[in-house]
């Protein structure tokens, strides 16, 4: 596969080209269902990157895969999930706009719901922030309270490639380990979003751990330690104490370059998966009903997946609000 533009000449999110759902009329979105109905949510964060790097980095460096990838296969994006979760040890820290859990997850559910009740009843919610530990909760309160045929998915861009994130001890191409807005992230966003990272003001700092190297894992679970990176709140300083710069690593190594091979290995596996969904489910099926739910009988699900405006019943039919 591969050929991909790296960087891509600029962002789309602004753009009346068909790639994302709330720049297109509803007689387009109709006719898209028709040819594909998987959509890319792109889930950022509002957070600080350092004194080199946009607050949006986490946001950007999501839309701007799932920009390519719609553009390669042609299916919907999202536009994407401004603010996140974070764990305790970004607390505090200006420019970080922390959400809690239960309104994150609720309104991750409600985003479900509001797209499955659109049509998308196929999406991949692209994670490019450190909260892969509450997204799958949004998924399974949505299953649980729906208990509706659907394909949801959580994919960290991180996790799908983590052989390219690693640093050169462990088979990777970077000289230091992958932490936060340091030299693996910069190199990323170098990579997609090059106009909004500023190296003349690039900075190095450590990591500020209190246990020996091998027990808490870095970002991405990438050399699958004992414990995950959020898996504890204690072990380390917060990050307005011990790195207030807003960066815990060596930004000045960044490279776009170093991350090019990772970038098109991630946009390989995303087509990879799009393609795959698409062949086993093509637009307008889904799981048989009896497979997935107990709740209700196929001519039951048929009727909500008409949907009001086909002779059917409109999703929160079933069940409001979507929490």
């Amino acid at each position: 596969m591969g050929n991909w533009e790296i960087p891509p000449k600029g962002g789309h999110m602004d753009a009346a080209n068909g790639i994302y759902f709330q720049n297109m009329t509803m007689k387009e979105v109709t006719a898209r269902l028709q040819k594909d109905d998987l959509i890319i949510i792109p889930v950022g964060s509002t957070e600080a990157h350092g004194p080199h790097a946009c607050y949006g980095e986490d946001t950007f460096l999501v839309t701007r895969m799932a920009e390519a990838v719609a553009q390669r296969t042609g299916c919907t994006v999202s536009q994407p999930v401004w603010f996140g979760s974070h764990p305790y040890h970004h607390i505090g820290m200006p420019g970080t706009v922390p959400v809690d859990e239960d309104t994150f997850t609720a309104y991750l559910s409600s985003i479900i719901a509001g797209f499955w009740n659109a049509g998308f009843r196929k999406q991949i919610m692209l994670n490019g922030h450190g909260q892969e530990y509450v997204i799958p909760t949004a998924i399974h309160r949505f299953a649980k309270r729906y208990q509706v045929p659907a394909v949801l998915i959580n994919l960290n861009w991180y996790y799908a490639i983590q052989p390219y994130v690693k640093d050169k001890a462990h088979g990777g191409p970077f000289e230091t380990p992958f932490v936060h807005a340091d030299e693996c992230e910069t190199s990323y966003s170098l990579a997609l979003f090059p106009e909004m990272i500023r190296m003349e003001d690039a900075v190095d700092t450590k990591v500020h751990g209190f246990l020996p190297q091998g027990h808490v894992d870095s970002a991405a679970n990438a050399y699958q330690r004992a414990i995950p990176w959020y898996g504890h709140a204690g072990l380390g300083t917060i990050e307005i104490v011990g790195n207030p710069e807003g960066v815990v690593g060596r930004a000045t190594l960044a490279d776009a370059e170093k991350a090019r091979p990772g970038v098109e290995a991630l946009l390989d596996y995303m087509v990879r998966l799009h393609d795959d969904i698409m062949t086993r489910f093509p637009p307008g099926v889904l799981p048989e009903a009896s497979l997935v739910t107990q709740r209700f009988t196929q001519a039951e699900v048929d009727e909500l997946l008409r949907g009001p405006l086909g002779g059917g019943k409109h999703l929160y039919t079933v069940a409001w609000p979507p929490r």
